[in-house]
Order: structure tokens, then sequence, then C-alpha cells
């Protein structure tokens, strides 16, 4: 298994991070990409995936993070880039329903973040919320220049993804489809999903799944758990686990051009 978005850079983590790693490990987990959302963040994630095995990490703003965007953060992200632990652009994109930068700025760091990925030929990760139609008119021109994308953590309408499913994006699925209360909608179009664009991830520490038997003492979620989200997502999708899992490894491999 491989968790596409883990979040190590939390401060949840800094107490016991060696231990949540090994217990990824032992509990299946042989890879893990660790998202940056900042400057700051992405940096740090980098040092991680240089100081843990078969761990990867991603360098970009999040659209919480766009007003933060200079004239040259453009510049320090592909310095970042260089790293062959850096394996991706991002996380990057639009997040209209907290607001936390305007969407203009969102719209500006987005933009040049696609640019940038383009002219490294980095993949994408992605985040959109409840920006769909903005989303996809910024992210089209870019499509045909850059080398595959990911849209990650995935909470959209059915009509949301078959329409990012037809543009080529992977879908990244979370603990989200594990929530009786919010993840009905999308638990029902994971159908919809080709294996072959499927990704899954934990978004930890968040996102705990809420059907995890016995619970979890803690809140927090870890990449340990990436398990029961596969088994959960393989049964509602009519497969068999170690099929799905084999899949979605080489779906990580073909993406992010790791090997794990």
């Amino acid at each position: 298994m491989f968790d596409i978005g883990v979040n190590l850079t939390s401060s949840q983590f800094s107490g016991d991070i060696d231990a949540v790693v090994s217990r990824a490990r032992e509990a299946g987990v042989l890879g893990m990409l660790i998202t940056g959302t900042n400057l700051e963040e992405s940096r740090a994630a980098s040092r991680l995936a240089n100081h843990y095995p078969a761990c990867w990490a991603t360098a970009g703003v999040h659209p919480h993070d766009a007003s933060q965007w200079q004239a040259d953060t453009a510049g320090q992200l592909a310095a970042l880039a260089a790293d062959p632990r850096v394996v991706a652009i991002g996380e990057c994109g639009l997040d209209f329903n907290r607001n936390f930068s305007t969407p203009a700025e969102q719209e500006r760091a987005f933009s040049a973040q696609l640019a940038l990925a383009a002219e490294l030929n980095l993949p994408v990760f992605m985040h959109c919320r409840e920006a769909h139609p903005r989303f996809v008119a910024l992210l089209d021109p870019w499509l045909d220049k850059l080398p595959a994308a990911v849209l990650h953590c995935f909470t959209g309408t059915e009509a949301e993804a078959r329409e990012c499913l037809a543009r080529g994006l992977y879908l990244g699925i979370t603990g989200w489809v594990c929530d009786e209360r919010r993840g009905l909608d999308l638990r029902a179009l994971l159908p919809v999903i080709p294996a072959k664009q499927l990704l899954l991830e934990t978004d930890a520490p968040w996102l705990l799944p809420r059907d995890m038997q016995p619970k979890p003492r803690s809140r927090r979620n870890e990449p340990a758990f990436l398990g029961h989200i596969l088994r959960q997502v393989a049964q509602w999708r009519g497969e068999d686990p170690q099929w799905l899992e084999q899949t979605l490894d080489a779906n990580v491999q073909r993406l992010f051009k790791v090997r794990f």
C-alpha cells in the first residue's frame, strides 16, 4: 500500500513521528507521500522524505496559504523540486469554502504552480473544495502540458468526478468515504472511478475513518489506518482487496515515478 497524502509535518506528529512511521510500516504501508502546503512545510516535507525510507514529498502552496505567494515563491519551489525526493508540485488549487486567502490570490497561486509543474515536467497534487467550475477552467489550458495530475481528497459530486476523470485526472479517496454522516454520496460514486485512476490516502492526521472497530483511542488519523480504507473501498467497489492494492500501487508508480 502507498499513502498518497500524509501531513507528517503536522505538529500532531511532532512527539512520536518515528513511532507513527513504524506503525505504518508494520501495517503494510510500503510508501508515503508527504504533503507540502507552503514553503516552510514543503521544506520540512522534503527533509522528512530524505530521512525516512520509501517516503517522498510534494512542494507547493495550498490555497489557504495563497496570500503568501510572492514573486520569488515559484523559484523557491523549483529549488525544492530539484530534490529527487520531491515528486510533485502542490498541494495547490482552490478552496472557496473557507477563503482563508481571497479567490483572486488562490487563482494566482494555482495558475503559477500549474505553470511551474509544466516547466519542470512534474505532476500536480491538487485541492478543490466548492470551486469546481473555476478549478477546471484554470486547469484545462495546462492539461496537455502536464505529465499527470491528481485531485487529492476528492469529496465532490458524481458529475464533478466524471468531469475530472474525463480529463485524465487521478482521484484520491480518503477516510471521508467511511463517514456515515458526510461520506455516503462519495461512497455511492466509488464505482464511477476506473481503478487505473484511483488512489487512496489517509490525509493524516485528519479524517480519521469513523467506522473503525475498535475505535482508536485518539481522534488523530495515522497512515497505519490506510489498510482499513483500502478494505472498505474494495468492498464498496466489489473488488478483491489484494487486486485493488496491487492496482493502486501500480498507479502510484506510474504517476509519481517512484519505486517502493
